[in-house]
């Protein structure tokens, strides 16, 4: 495999086909959406929502028509709005040559349904169908996407275009805006390089563990030394929000004063996104689905993978503008989206924002501690470079991951409250994912805070984050990285219940 001379964040040459796709354009929330109709209770019945899996071609922009594994034939997958503790039955069909899970990612299911082989779902057969029936919970932003292990092969997992928005709709709805816009930020053709990694000083507070990065640092002159390469990277050659390259979709159109909230999902593989929209300011009210217990504005939006963020923006600025990301290149190849006023017309205008550091603490409850845990469990992330046929292997407390269904390295007892020390001897930021359940973010770089809900956060290179959840939902339970070349290679692990 050739090495390419290019950062991660740069435009690469494709290395093979992967999956894309469009949103039918002009719908108000910029989505396809099942409507729900049918008796779950009939055995008989229809199910109250289809999904298909299937390779189908998809236009990012004129003349860039890419092959890709969807769901319904379009990218993202359609926008399924369930009501927060109603039962729904759900019919999978899969069409392609290859077995496949379904992760409902971000809700409270049962292992069997919650879509990982490694917590024993079953998978949808090639070719065959899978019916489930579940109670969506919690209310919120949620979504699903295949997880299937790529590996070596960037055609397969979240490669693919297996990514689509769930909207969970609470009993009460607060209502305090005027309309809803879904956005989901995917790149395409990926590639594999050799080079370096993006740069991870947008997060705060910045403050890293000397022995972590004595460590990480060790390790990779130990073996840059022995004449072996940087692991490999993914990037990307087109980079879309709802499957369409900037200037190519359907614009977000808008009203002066109008409130609009945006669900904003990271459905990259592997990438993390910024946004900004010039001369706006989001108003954050919900992570990863879950209302923040202190809204507040901020000029620019960071998710890494499968992070949700959830923003009301007031149309104040009339005018033509690129909701974008903020790299140059990346927004150059298409992550961005024309927002327009009404009775404005002409070229979409994009100015950088003030420099601006994300830090999650800023939507913590004021001057409040988290609950006590009854355990702590303590995790160390560690890289060994290029040590798979050039590809990192990764370690959670020097234990790699490896088969479908292996024995569970934690325990815990039901109604027990645990915090999880997460120590990050690597220089890479990891978005941690733990399935089936909602962590409270308790502790960031040494600094304490509280009633953050989330189910996946960054952790920064060569930083200690630490999570509190309560075990509330028996059966295994896995917990990984959610960058696609992290987790196949090493970096999962699971909990049981005893």
């Amino acid at each position: 495999m050739n090495k390419f001379p290019t950062s991660r964040r740069q435009f690469l040459k494709f290395a093979g086909l992967t999956g894309a796709g469009l949103l039918t354009p002009g719908k108000s929330f910029l989505a396809d959406t099942i409507v729900s109709g049918t008796d779950p209770q009939a055995p008989d019945s229809p199910a109250d929502y289809t999904l298909r899996i299937a390779s189908s071609p998809i236009e990012l922009a004129p003349n860039h028509i890419v092959s890709a594994i969807t769901y319904n034939g379009q990218f993202p997958g359609p926008l399924l709005r369930f009501k927060e503790g109603q039962q729904v039955v759900v019919d999978i069909f899969n069409d392609t040559d290859a077995p496949e899970q379904l992760h409902w990612h971000g809700q409270f299911l049962s292992p069997d349904v919650d879509g990982s082989a490694e917590e024993g779902t079953p998978y949808i057969p090639a070719h065959g169908k899978r019916r489930i029936q579940f109670m969506p919970r919690p209310a919120g932003f949620r979504f699903y996407h295949t997880h299937s292990r790529a590996g070596a092969d960037l055609h397969a997992g979240q490669y693919s275009g297996q990514v689509g928005p769930v909207y969970v709709e609470p009993r009460h709805e607060p209502g305090n805006y005027d309309r809803e816009v879904f956005l989901v930020l995917k790149e395409f053709e990926p590639s594999f390089s050799q080079s370096g990694d993006m740069a991870m000083d947008f997060l705060a507070p910045n403050i890293k563990v000397k022995e972590l990065e004595a460590s990480g640092e060790s390790a990779m002159k130990a073996s840059l030394a022995k004449g072996m390469p940087h692991g490999y990277e993914v990037g990307y050659r087109y980079f879309t929000i709802n499957g369409r390259m900037s200037g190519h979709g359907e614009p977000v159109h808008v009203k002066q004063g109008e409130r609009v909230l945006f669900h904003i999902l990271n459905g990259s593989a592997t990438e993390i996104r910024s946004l900004a929209l010039p001369g706006h300011a989001f108003r954050v009210v919900a992570l990863d689905g879950n209302p923040v217990p202190n809204p507040a504005d901020v000029p620019v939006l960071w998710l890494g993978t499968a992070e949700r963020i959830s923003a009301i923006v007031t149309m104040n600025h009339p005018g033509v503008w690129l909701l974008g990301d903020l790299a140059d290149d990346d927004r150059g190849h298409g992550m961005g989206i024309v927002v327009e006023y009404a009775g404005h017309k002409g070229k979409p205008v994009w100015t950088p924002p003030p420099p601006f550091h994300w830090n999650y603490a800023r939507f913590a409850k004021q001057n409040a501690l988290a609950s006590e845990p009854d355990e702590l469990i303590e995790m160390t992330f560690a890289k060994q470079n290029a040590a798979e046929h050039g590809f990192n292997l990764w370690s959670i407390n020097d234990k790699m991951f490896s088969g479908e269904m292996v024995a569970a390295a934690y325990h815990l007892r039901q109604g027990k409250r645990y915090r999880i020390l997460m120590r990050n001897a690597s220089d890479d930021i990891h978005p941690i994912h733990l399935h089936r359940h909602t962590f409270e973010l308790t502790k960031i770089a040494g600094k304490p805070l509280a009633g953050v809900m989330k189910d996946v956060v960054m952790v920064g290179g060569y930083q200690e984050v630490e999570i509190s959840f309560n075990a509330d939902n028996p059966g295994l339970t896995l917990f990984h990285c959610h960058q696609q070349l992290h987790m196949d290679f090493g970096f999962m692990t699971l909990f049981d219940y005893v």
